[in-house]
């Protein structure tokens, strides 16, 4: 369960688009609640010209992609987290791509009646920085974009969690090893907030794509996984939980280290999205 939450998590930071100023909607859109998780899923979103698939995502998820705002920037009921929704919806004909954020935005607001405003609050951060000394990080080949439908994708079972974020970009966890592929420092960061005690902000400054990995304790690679299921709202059983009271969240910033950056602990402002009003369950399709 929680290597599936793991990968779940890792899919949402990164499957917006861009958000326009208007709010297009889908053709035609269909909202079920998602079945029971197995022992291994393999779960994700699926953009074509035609057609949007989401499979279970919990609402928060969702409200993340639409409003284009990471988890721990809203603000809600801790039900959101728990909360899981399958989407299909149709794309009207000559609708662009970057159009996705707005459409699903617009379902969100009509079909569970979502009302929010934008505010700004001061928070505990981890700064993602380049470490001091010379430079371990090698930036990758500039690739140009494949066209065609946009698939992200994350499989999860008994042996870890291999997360296909498109164009290239993977994550995976397993083996006490955290790897990323061809990823981008603010990808990077995104992925280290849901493994540690506070939001993580890129200031690298680095701009491009990266091969990021580093080995952890077994110990510290549990403690993730738990936090990581925390993060995602899930209640975990009291034993589960303690160990996160015996093991440092500074295991990742230590081990980070070994790939040529540091998380160090600052205070920020970050912007966050609150959620006036929900419903839990949507209006019919």
């Amino acid at each position: 369960m929680t290597r599936y939450l793991l990968a779940l998590l890792l899919l949402t930071g990164f499957a917006a688009t861009a958000a326009a100023q208007a709010l297009p909607q889908f053709e035609v859109a269909s909202i079920h609640p998602s079945d029971a998780v197995p022992p291994a899923v393999t779960a994700g979103v699926r953009f074509t010209d035609q057609q949007a698939r989401f499979v279970f995502l919990s609402l928060k998820d969702y409200i993340g992609i639409a409003y284009d705002v990471r988890i721990h920037q809203i603000v809600g009921p801790d039900w959101l987290g728990n909360t899981r929704f399958d989407i299909t919806a149709k794309i009207p004909d000559g609708q662009k791509m970057d159009q996705l954020q707005p459409m699903l935005r617009a379902l969100l607001e009509e079909r569970f009646k979502l009302r929010t405003h934008r505010d700004s609050r001061e928070f505990p951060v981890y700064g993602l920085e380049v470490a001091p000394g010379e430079s371990k990080l090698v930036k990758l080949p500039e690739e140009a974009p494949t066209e065609g439908a946009v698939t992200i994708t994350s499989t999860s079972g008994p042996g870890g969690v291999v997360v296909d974020l498109g164009q290239g970009a993977s994550l995976s966890m397993g083996n006490n090893r955290f790897e990323a592929k061809k990823v981008t420092m603010t990808m990077l960061a995104d992925t280290l907030a849901r493994f540690v005690d506070r939001p993580v902000v890129d200031m690298t400054t680095l701009d491009g794509r990266y091969n990021i990995a580093f080995e952890l304790a077994p110990e510290d690679f549990q403690a993730m996984m738990i936090r990581s299921a925390v993060a995602a709202g899930v209640n975990l059983p009291a034993q589960a939980l303690r160990v996160l009271d015996v093991t440092s969240a500074a295991a990742v910033p230590d081990a980070l280290k070994n790939a040529g950056l540091q998380l160090e602990s600052k205070r920020a402002p970050l912007d966050v999205l609150v959620i006036d009003a929900v419903e839990r369950t949507p209006t019919g399709n």
